[in-house]
């Protein structure tokens, strides 16, 4: 399946890396203009150099997704720059340390909440008004697979994306009749860089075993490519899901229904 974005407008955050970067790098291909966020710059940059040698006409800008003066601040940018935006993909996250519960920290709970639940209310928050004006847009969420399940150390990650899954909802019936879809995508285990921390840190020294086995329990027997994910990203932001909104689509090889 192809995508034509011609013309359109896109907003991805976290693109610096995994999903974000492969997001980023798909709409370029699909003829997208393409605004980079991502906290770290040299590897915001990097996407925007790639999308740009896609044949992008794209941006990057460095952001704390938390911050609701630095989210409106590239919202500001792309419409400037741009004139419009079309497109958001509301894809920063961070999975927080991997712990039990009774040794989390205020600090850090609160962290995991602010980039992964108020950066998503603040993406939505900021943009919203300008794709009302245009009567048009679809935002793609990133939940997860914990946006269904509970997994033992990751409680304040599972309880973020639980709240992101919420949000997309409640938000699209607010929406829903100013011609704009909401949805998230929810993957189980994608092949990026932040499972294999997890994974670290969940088996010292024996991540590659808890990967095989994790492997072994997929239907499919593998985990997800950023780049699968994100052609459902793509798929939920154009016109051939126009009946879709307010869902949590799953991409997981058949492990979670």
């Amino acid at each position: 399946m192809s995508f034509n974005f011609s013309g359109q407008v896109a907003i991805v955050t976290g693109a610096g890396t995994g999903i974000g970067r492969a997001a980023a790098l798909a709409l370029a291909r699909a003829g997208a203009r393409v605004l980079a966020v991502d906290l770290q710059s040299a590897q915001g940059e990097e996407t925007a150099a790639l999308a740009t040698d896609c044949g992008s006409d794209a941006r990057f800008v460095q952001a704390d997704v938390s911050r609701s003066d630095e989210v409106a601040n590239f919202v500001r940018v792309a419409v400037d720059t741009w004139g419009r935006i079309d497109m958001l993909m509301n894809n920063a996250g961070w999975q927080g340390n991997i712990a039990a519960l009774t040794d989390y920290t205020d600090e850090h709970f609160d962290r995991v909440m602010a980039i992964n639940v108020r950066g998503t209310y603040l993406g939505m928050k900021h943009t919203l008004p300008v794709m009302i004006r245009q009567r048009r847009g679809a935002v793609v969420n990133t939940g997860s697979l914990a946006s269904y399940t509970g997994t033992r150390m990751l409680a304040p990650y599972a309880a973020s994306k639980h709240a992101v899954l919420g949000l997309t909802r409640a938000t699209a019936l607010e929406v829903a009749r100013e011609g704009i879809r909401i949805n998230a995508v929810c993957p189980g285990p994608v092949d990026t860089a932040m499972l294999r921390d997890i994974e670290a840190a969940q088996a010292p020294g024996q991540a590659d075993a808890l990967r095989q086995r994790r492997s072994a329990s997929i239907p499919d027997g593998r985990y997800a490519s950023p780049e699968e994910v994100a052609n459902l990203m793509l798929y939920l932001a154009s016109d051939l899901a126009s009946h879709i909104t307010g869902q949590g689509i799953q991409i997981n090889g058949g492990s979670h229904g």
